[in-house]
């Protein structure tokens, strides 16, 4: 691949699992890639590393406790320091940047990534929750500013893959796979007793706390879902889910002739990200090779949503419209962090998810600012519920 000159590329959490994992794309392709902004919630010390090597134009660090140490730490060279979530938005209008990859956790990223739709940046999406949240206004914003939304996610990133040279119209269905995280096979008694420590043994994939729990829970693959329906203009009974244990085939479309594409690789997510940094052309890399022989048995099983809601639930969400999915996504959120902190039960997350749903506003037709005021609203009431518990 040759490019005229290097793209320019911000990184939105450049010290999380998707963050890190970028920068060894690059640090292996330099005369492609040049890390141009990075930002980092609060590892501080790492940001720095990070800077130190890059030496990107800018950093933020959006907990502003953080701010001198990395401000001093830096002192000598000419990178700029800047901290605050406001910050976030303000980065990804840089006139030199080329494509914005997203890859902060949860709700946060939705403000920067319509910054940087306004901006026209091509975005690298691996922050679901900006669709999740407000795919209808994402992606109308996206086409009106010609912008492309390419998806790192390695389930929608195989679904992008599988639809190159196809036509959107032809797909009758698209399956997306799931491991079925640490507790597949589970019943409703075995959870009611399970840790944090047990839900973040993940089997196949290395990532953040946030996402590894989401994954024990299925939510994770809800939340997918509903991505899915914005990134392919899909109804939902074009979407359907399927444990598959080895992760192997990362998901399939089924088009209207009957015949299936599979996308199909080691479970690594360099080559996602890579694949959406390089878009519409491959490069060559040394990741490791699949081998047939290895996986001698690849299988498949329906997911169980009756032991594991949330996965129910999102399509719920998506079948209501609205605000919902944005009511599911908040409650998730904070019932996640509270389970990590031992102060609620795996179950219990399911139970605060549904209670939300029944009782925080619904609004059919949302604006913006409705799903702002959606996620306040829902955070507090999902905290209440907790303090009550």
């Amino acid at each position: 691949m040759e490019f005229n000159k290097l793209k320019n590329i911000a990184i939105l959490g450049s010290t999380g699992s998707i963050g890190t994992q970028a920068l060894d794309v690059i640090r292996a392709n330099p005369q492609l890639f040049k890390a141009e902004v990075l930002t980092a919630q609060s590892n501080a010390d790492l940001l720095i590393a990070q800077a130190l090597e890059f030496g990107p134009e800018v950093v933020v660090i959006v907990d502003e406790h953080k701010y001198q140490q990395v401000k001093e730490a830096l002192s000598n060279t000419p990178i700029k320091v800047k901290s605050g979530e406001e910050a976030l938005t303000e980065v990804v209008v840089l006139p030199q940047l080329d494509m914005v990859l997203t890859a902060v956790v949860g709700f946060c990223g939705l403000r920067p990534t319509i910054s940087a739709i306004k901006a026209r940046k091509t975005i690298a999406l691996a922050n679901k929750e900006t669709l999740v949240v407000a795919g209808d206004i994402v992606t109308q914003l996206a086409k009106e500013n010609g912008v492309d939304i390419l998806p790192v996610d390695s389930e929608h990133s195989a679904i992008f893959q599988c639809l190159v040279g196809e036509k959107l119209c032809e797909i009758e269905k698209i399956y997306l796979t799931a491991s079925g995280g640490p507790f597949r096979g589970k019943n409703i008694d075995f959870l009611k007793t399970v840790t944090h420590h047990q839900a973040l043994k993940h089997p196949n994939w290395s990532m953040g706390a946030k996402i590894t729990i989401d994954s024990a829970s299925l939510m994770n693959k809800g939340l997918e879902v509903i991505e899915a329906k914005w990134l392919f203009n899909l109804n939902v009974d074009q979407i359907d889910v399927i444990v598959h244990p080895q992760s192997i085939v990362h998901s399939l479309v089924q088009f209207n002739d009957g015949s299936i594409k599979a996308q199909m690789g080691l479970p690594d997510m360099k080559l996602p990200i890579q694949y959406a940094l390089t878009y519409p052309s491959r490069v060559n890399t040394d990741f490791k090779r699949f081998n047939f022989l290895d996986y001698p048995s690849l299988t498949f099983e329906p997911a169980d949503m009756n032991t594991f809601r949330n996965l129910a639930y999102a399509f719920d969400a998506l079948q209501k419209g609205g605000n919902m999915a944005c009511i599911i996504n908040a409650a998730n959120e904070v019932v996640v962090a509270e389970f990590l902190k031992e102060r609620i039960g795996f179950l219990q997350m399911s139970d605060i998810i549904e209670s939300c749903m029944l009782n925080v506003d619904f609004v059919e037709k949302p604006i913006l600012e409705d799903y702002f005021q959606t996620d306040r609203e829902t955070r507090a009431y999902a905290l209440d519920l907790i303090t009550n518990i």
